[in-house]
């Protein structure tokens, strides 16, 4: 049989030709699956950063459930800030470290809630430093509990030795946590202190003797939380007025009502004035841990 020769040029021309086949073969028509047709690329999660929450019971929003028992709820002032920053901050995690029965004492030195490093400015000492750079915001409410003579329902009596004893030693130990704290945080870490509003402005349903003690108590507590504002402001941090958003000066009657107007906030926002047995208790209640939000949130600057 006869061999025919094939031309090297088309020899050339067919492996071009199979060349361009398998090319076009690789880049052709989209897959019929949409879902193997566009694999969107994986989303990196944000930066995780903190808001830090510190102080007592209001900073764990403890309030008294059905039988008068105060117990931690997840509605507190922390709860409520950081569901107003989290939308902007996806990353933002809460950490509340706060204990009911907190005073500036045992915050410092352990005694009533149970800390890994003792106390909870030990612990939020140690979280700090372990996330620095990560912490855009601290809040802090203490030193409700520090003047015991004024707790419950204090007489004239018990105000004074709350005025001579307790609120000296508890304005000191706040300088000590905010030194302690600011030197954990760093620059840039914001900060905000909080102010109180007054439960012994409820006297002032007892009749002229507890007209009295509410006028005491208002002019005492408009004086300790005017010093710890200056411990805060002296430290660089801002400072929350819930003493002013719950109108505690004011004693003025609206019209047509039975109670000056800073009874009636009381009430209003708090357990104090309730009926047995959910009250009376000096905890607020979510209409007023909304209250004491938006002065954090206003005070901070971040929303």
């Amino acid at each position: 049989m006869r061999l025919v020769r094939i031309p090297r040029l088309m020899v050339a021309g067919v492996a071009a030709v199979a060349v361009i086949a398998a090319l076009t073969a690789c880049s052709g028509p989209a897959p019929s699956n949409p879902a193997l047709a566009k694999v969107p690329p994986a989303k990196t999660p944000p930066p995780a950063t903190y808001y830090l929450a510190l102080g007592d019971s209001l900073a764990q929003g403890v309030q008294p459930n059905a039988a008068g028992v105060s117990v931690m709820t997840g509605d507190g002032y922390p709860d409520l800030v950081y569901t107003a920053l989290h939308p902007s901050r996806p990353g933002l995690k809460l950490v509340k470290l706060g204990c009911p029965g907190e005073t500036t004492a045992s915050m410092i030195n352990g005694g009533i809630c149970r800390y890994q490093d003792g106390s909870q400015l030990a612990a939020a000492v140690a979280f700090l430093q372990a996330h620095r750079g990560r912490v855009p915001l601290v809040t802090l409410d203490i030193g409700a509990n520090d003047p015991e003579h004024c707790g419950g329902r204090p007489g004239l009596g018990q105000l004074a030795k709350c005025a001579v004893t307790d609120i000296p030693g508890a304005v000191d130990r706040l300088g000590t946590i905010m030194a302690r704290l600011k030197a954990a945080a760093g620059p840039g870490v914001r900060i905000v202190g909080m102010n109180y509003y007054l439960p012994a402005l409820a006297e002032w349903r007892s009749g002229l003797p507890g007209h009295l003690v509410a006028w005491t108590a208002e002019k005492l507590a408009a004086t300790y939380n005017a010093m710890l504002g200056r411990v805060y402001a002296k430290s660089g941090a801002r400072v929350a007025n819930v003493f002013g958003a719950f109108e505690t000066s004011d004693f003025t009657r609206p019209a047509g009502t039975n109670v000056p107007r800073n009874v009636a906030r009381l009430c209003q926002w708090t357990w104090e004035c309730a009926a047995p047995p959910r009250g009376p208790n000096q905890h607020a209640n979510q209409a007023g841990y909304r209250v004491i939000a938006r002065a954090f949130l206003q005070a901070a600057g971040l929303n």
